[in-house]
């Protein structure tokens, strides 16, 4: 729930993740694509900034993030300011047409801050000081650390605010690098927020159910974060840190955020979101306090079908924004440098990632970094400008993908169209990942990217909601993983299908509240009456073992189908549904696997075990049939991405991911389009 925000630092601002008013159509000022990338100066020479000018020129750059590490060169001692520096390059990228994304450097404080301050250090859980040298934050709730940098920040604020080449403020970067900090001002912090959350003890035990294991509180000072422990510790107070540790560094975010909105109210504030490899932060209560949405992402090079999760994350930061135009603030022109073996990119790969996140609804594409350094952690990182410079592959394709994007400026503000979305909530996600679940190997993630891959593969365009948003806009909604739902996410699902919706439900669903109790009424109460369904017991199969599941006759159209079952059954027991499949062997055979359930003017439907893809192309085609959705006739991994504007226009971005050439016709027209091997096309197609 929303709470007053207190002046003190240390009592942290809860958020709620709901819809919020309209933003503008596109706040950056700019009447093309943002196109460029952080740039890092201070690592290099002057004549090295005006040649920097002339190549972002060359290749189309009109947009970098200027200053993301800058604080130790920018107050070289605590009060004492150079921007002598900033001063100049701000004059440069002006003079070169660029628009700059000006950060407060606070994820990287300076030596002297910690020299002065050190018991201003982030603490890990086991009680470890974090030391400097690295990057990250220190303790949000250290006040010299707030103090220093609010300092900064306005000082930032006053000297550019009114600058005409400033377009955008960058707070921070990658917030949730350090995603917790166990020093005594943060556990201080944490007994204020659970005071303000919970008013009196005898709630907080209530809520986390402290008479398990003794574990009653009877004084605040009792109260602690979850530290090491002997066994498994308290679920509750874990998944309750979990909520304070986001908004404590929300917090953080919203102190240097409202400096900036004093100073030059006129100038949007962002910071770069990790949405596909933070799930510390809960993105739904940030994307509500940002003026627009941005992200950084990066391939996994472990997996050959990384252009179907690079989806799913565009099409989640898509959903953070509530549709409306966003920034891809970070991606990588080849490899990167921080994973096990870092593969880099095939000729034409980086265009076809950047045109994914465009056809997704991004109106910015940058990358990390401008020009690749050549000292410190990174300089294995591939950049605009690699060590191979301009004679390079990598050059050419940033300079083409520059000019591409320059003559496809008018898709900027159009929208993309949705008609099927999946519920994703990070609190469900914190609950499930707890220790001590019946499957380890039932992983929410894991059961969303198959149920989103399965929809990219039959060419849907999806969004992500909250299970708390308004629904009604879409024709189809699955759960594949919601095991926590709040009282009130259960009755907006009732009434979403009551209303005539359309809503697949995945196993291990409905478990839990808010306060990871399972309720009276069984194991997935929440659901039960909605499902027309009732799960008595968990059946996890052994790790050498499998299960099938077969249609009832007359159930299907897919005849005697088998579908097979790696991890997870569930004993069910229906109530008011109607048995469409039902396990062939495995634990429970015989008994109801995937049930259909007519509730009000809607349906749902219930699948009781983790499917492949086969086996959910079979389940969806029935939901599709209901909802009305059609499958479009299109070559499989080739994308057809499309983004609506006011006036009808259709901006249509194709992706071959393929080694073949292949002629198609654009859905829901009468254009026809070839698009060769590994191309990516940009096309705009008047109705």
């Amino acid at each position: 729930m929303t709470r007053e925000r207190s002046q003190s630092s240390f009592q942290v601002t809860a958020s709620s993740p709901r819809d919020k008013a309209p933003r503008p159509r596109w706040i950056l000022g700019m009447d093309s694509i943002a196109y460029g990338g952080d740039y890092n100066p201070d690592q290099w020479s002057r004549e090295v900034w005006r040649e920097d000018v002339a190549l972002m020129r060359e290749a189309g750059v009109n947009f970098v993030s200027l200053g993301i590490f800058s604080w130790a060169h920018l107050e070289i001692s605590e009060g004492q300011f150079d921007f002598s520096w900033m001063d100049e390059l701000f004059e440069l990228l002006h003079e070169g047409g660029i628009r700059i994304d000006l950060a407060t450097p606070t994820a990287a404080p300076p030596a002297w801050f910690f020299r002065t301050y050190p018991e201003a250090r982030a603490v890990a859980r086991d009680l470890t000081v974090l030391g400097p040298g690295s990057r990250g934050m220190a303790s949000p709730h250290a006040p010299a650390y707030r103090e220093a940098c609010l300092r900064i920040t306005r000082a930032l604020a006053e000297r550019y605010g009114n600058h005409p080449a400033l377009a955008l403020w960058h707070v921070h970067n990658e917030y949730g690098g350090v995603p917790e900090s166990f020093s005594e001002y943060d556990q201080e912090a944490f007994r204020a927020w659970l005071q303000q959350r919970y008013g009196e003890l005898e709630a907080l035990n209530a809520a986390w159910g402290t008479a398990f294991w003794g574990q009653t509180f009877r004084h605040w000072e009792e109260v602690h974060a979850p530290l090491p422990t002997a066994s498994v510790r308290n679920p509750a107070l874990e998944l309750d840190w979990k909520r304070f540790s986001n908004d404590s560094i929300l917090d953080c975010y919203r102190a240097e955020r409202d400096v900036l909105h004093e100073i030059s109210p006129h100038v949007p504030v962002t910071t770069n979101f990790m949405s596909h490899t933070c799930p510390d932060m809960d993105l739904w209560t940030w994307a509500d306090e940002v003026d627009i949405v941005s992200d950084d992402h990066y391939l996994r090079a472990d997996d050959p079908r990384a252009f179907v999760e690079l989806a799913l994350n565009a099409d989640l930061v898509r959903s953070l924004s509530r549709g409306r135009p966003w920034i891809l603030m970070e991606h990588s022109t080849s490899g990167v440098n921080w994973q096990p073996r870092n593969v880099a990119k095939q000729p034409g790969e980086m265009a076809r990632n950047s045109l994914s996140h465009l056809g997704r609804g991004a109106d910015a594409i940058a990358f990390f970094q401008w020009r690749a350094s050549r000292r410190g952690a990174e300089k294995f990182h591939s950049a605009m400008v690699p060590h191979a410079g301009t004679g390079s592959r990598v050059w050419r394709e940033v300079c083409e993908l520059g000019a591409q994007l320059s003559t496809f400026s008018a898709v900027t503000g159009s929208r993309v169209r949705a008609d099927v979305a999946i519920l994703w909530d990070w609190e469900s996600q914190w609950a499930q990942d707890l220790p001590w679940r019946p499957s380890a190997d039932l992983g929410h993630r894991v059961q969303t990217n198959t149920w989103y891959e399965r929809l990219w593969r039959d060419h849907q365009a999806v969004d992500f909601v909250h299970p708390e948003a308004d629904l009604s806009a879409y024709r189809l909604v699955l759960a594949p993983a919601s095991y926590l739902l709040t009282d009130t996410a259960a009755g907006n699902l009732e009434r979403y299908v009551k209303a005539g919706g359309n809503l697949v439900v995945g196993p291990f669903s409905g478990i839990v509240d808010e306060n990871d109790a399972v309720r009276e009424g069984g194991l997935n109460a929440a659901l039960s009456e909605l499902l027309g369904v009732q799960v008595h017991e968990f059946c996890p199969l052994r790790q050498e073992d499998s299960a099938r599941i077969t249609w009832d006759a007359g159930s299907s159209d897919v005849g005697t189908q088998e579908l097979p079952v790696a991890v997870w059954c569930e004993e069910l027991v229906t109530t008011t549904a109607t048995v469409l499949a039902r396990y062939a062997d495995g634990p429970r055979p015989g008994a109801p696997a995937i049930t259909e359930h007519t509730h009000g003017s809607g349906k749902a439907w219930y699948v009781g075990s983790d499917l492949d893809l086969d086996g959910l192309a079979t389940v969806f085609r029935g939901a599709y049939a209901a909802a009305g959705i059609g499958v479009p006739d299109l070559p499989a991994d080739v994308e057809v991405l499309q983004r609506h504007g006011e006036d009808g226009t259709r901006y249509v971005v194709l992706l071959n991911h393929t080694d073949q050439a292949h002629t198609l016709t654009i859905p829901g027209t009468d254009h026809e389009a070839t698009i060769e091997a590994g191309e990516s096309q940009t096309l705009v197609v008047t109705d």
